[in-house]
């Protein structure tokens, strides 16, 4: 079956204390040694003083930053053709909330081309009949513009969210339950539940290759489990991460995490290495497939990517201080 470099939302629970964020004035350019000029957003108004997820999507070719204030389309036309390889991309050149929806979406993911999933809260401007304000799980075929309600409406608030394809077609969904301290998972894309481990975590993330085995970031370190999230262990030799991906061994190896000071750490077979720095804490992180892996970091300074796993960086979004 085809698989695709899912690109997802990551956040850290607010159980966590988070450390203190370091302010930096920008970013470095990309390796094709050309300076950019990244959109610049002022402080005083800024929609992306939490951002929640970032995400990008292989069909349509737009890159997502999920906030409290909305999901918003990210400029990535300075980019070189490798990000996203063969994927339409519109020359935009600043930040674009979708469809004027501020719905505080805090759990997010790139699902499968052309279909996006979230969770969180209801545009406060618009009325809602939930019981509760939890949108449960909702997903989006034309890029955040409309939402669906799938399940759980009322009820849950995902923090996090991650999907992987099953051989029957289908996605496995894995969800974090903030409320309840637990891992929820979904074997009919979203539709209905079965309870995993109770674990306090930062993020999780699904294998791409192996639907069963999910990793999660904790205060004890990073944690694995081979059974759908049911039960997990210590991953022996991993560094500590707040924020953590797995990817396909054909885009540079199978794991990459964001240390709380926002060091890059990336793992080869057992070993992990690492390999740059944002040198501040992280917000939001994920990697993006295509001919050469690319990763996405949201922070206190705005929004970069780098294709040398935290060497150089690029300024997508700016946020002026």
């Amino acid at each position: 079956m085809v698989r695709f470099n899912r690109s997802r939302r990551r956040i850290i629970a607010l159980s966590f204390p988070l450390v203190g964020l370091i302010i930096l004035t920008g970013c470095s350019a990309n390796d094709s040694g050309s300076a950019t000029v990244s959109p610049s957003i002022d402080s005083a108004a800024n929609p992306f003083e939490h951002v929640h997820g970032l995400g990008a999507d292989p069909l349509t070719g737009e890159t997502y930053a999920a906030t409290h204030q909305g999901v918003w389309r990210i400029p990535t036309g300075m980019l070189p053709d490798t990000y996203l390889t063969g994927a339409p991309r519109a020359n935009t050149t600043q930040p674009l909330q979708i469809a004027g929806r501020a719905q505080d979406t805090m759990g997010f993911t790139v699902a499968a081309p052309g279909q996006l999933l979230a969770s969180g809260h209801p545009d406060p401007a618009e009325p809602s009949d939930l019981a509760l304000p939890n949108l449960g799980l909702i997903s989006s075929t034309d890029g955040a513009s409309t939402w669906t309600a799938l399940s759980l409406a009322g009820k849950t608030d995902f923090h996090d969210l991650d999907a992987v394809p099953l051989d029957d077609g289908t996605l496995r969904v894995y969800g974090y339950d903030a409320g309840a301290g637990a891992i929820s998972v979904s074997d009919d894309s979203g539709l209905t539940w079965t309870a995993g481990a109770v674990l306090t975590l930062r993020d999780l993330s699904a294998d791409p290759v192996q639907a069963d085995r999910l990793y999660a970031t904790t205060a004890a370190g990073v944690m694995v489990s081979t059974d759908a999230g049911r039960t997990f262990t210590a991953l022996t030799g991993a560094p500590a991460l707040l924020l953590l991906d797995a990817v396909d061994t054909n885009a540079g190896g199978r794991l990459v995490g964001l240390d709380p000071s926002g060091g890059i750490w990336r793992q080869v077979a057992e070993t992990w290495t690492q390999t740059g720095t944002t040198g501040r804490a992280p917000e939001a992180f994920t990697v993006v497939g295509g001919s050469s892996p690319w990763i996405l970091v949201a922070d206190a300074t705005g929004i970069a990517a780098s294709n040398d796993f935290g060497s150089s960086w690029t300024a997508l979004v700016s946020l002026s201080k």
